[in-house]
């Protein structure tokens, strides 16, 4: 990484804030320079998981190895522990989500033992000894990139950790994100209540999304920053983000840490925190 930190861990005010919040917004923890490596290293993701997928042919068939399904209509492609998301009608297929992402370039897999990530999340799990539990990249592509829906990442997470209240993450925003291009919302506060009741309508995922009348979406906070901001947030906060409408992508990682002497969630192999 470029910048050279001597101190990164949090103030107590924004240790506060964030116990308060269930956020904390860090704007522009990363240089212009770094970003510009983060999305070209995006770009090496995409051609990675171009080439898996159509075998280094023209076929739009999975390769052998892939597992395709659907959930809600929705295309997903489990290439051995790596889990792709498509993009929801989109003809030309373009990916959303690639988690986990650091086994697929290493930037990504340097940029886990990043001082100005980790030593944050010393405090917020807390915990001496880090641990990774997953890295996914959103690519949130121009006229394209979907919305996410309100939810918690607890909910998803609890039948893989018995310590989901020690899964805090941190979003790396690779550009500017704004109203427009889909950025991400919190309700604030929603931390607080635990895991909310979730949908009960006939998708196969209802169950993930969190009941509109479980929280107050008047309590919204849209998170526009500039590139190499760090969003850092509970996993019980509310959370979301709107569709791009922009002619630019809004691509970011989310890293989620844990304590030391635990697996990641996919690979099922614990990848300590330098």
């Amino acid at each position: 990484m470029e910048a050279n930190v001597s101190d990164v861990s949090l103030s107590e005010c924004e240790l506060a804030r964030y116990r308060e919040q269930g956020f904390l917004l860090k704007k522009a923890l990363f240089t212009e320079g770094e970003c510009e490596a983060f999305r070209r290293a995006a770009q090496r993701v995409e051609a990675k998981v171009s080439a898996a997928l159509d075998g280094e042919n023209a076929d739009t068939e999975p390769a052998p190895e892939a597992l395709e399904y659907r959930l809600d209509g929705n295309r997903f492609v489990d290439l051995a522990h790596v889990t792709v998301q498509f993009e929801h009608g989109d003809p030309e297929q373009r990916l959303r989500v690639v988690e986990p992402v650091n086994d697929l370039e290493p930037l990504f897999e340097q940029l886990l033992d990043e001082p100005r990530l980790c030593q944050p999340m010393k405090q917020l799990v807390p915990a001496e000894q880090l641990a990774l539990w997953t890295a996914k990249l959103n690519f949130k592509h121009s006229q394209v990139g979907s919305g996410f829906g309100w939810h918690q990442d607890a909910p998803y997470w609890v039948h893989d950790s018995a310590h989901v209240e020690k899964l805090p993450n941190v979003m790396v925003l690779f550009d500017d994100a704004s109203a427009k291009n889909g950025c991400f919302r919190v309700i604030e506060g929603s931390h607080r209540s635990g895991c909310l009741p979730g949908c009960d309508d006939e998708r196969q995922l209802a169950g993930f999304y969190t009941h509109p009348h479980a929280f107050e979406e008047s309590a919204q906070v849209l998170l526009e920053a500039p590139a190499g901001s760090a969003v850092f947030f509970d996993p019980h906060i509310v959370h979301g983000s709107g569709p791009n409408h922009s002619t630019s992508p809004r691509r970011a990682i989310i890293v989620t840490y844990q304590p030391a002497g635990f697996v990641a969630l996919k690979s099922g192999v614990e990848r300590l925190i330098d």
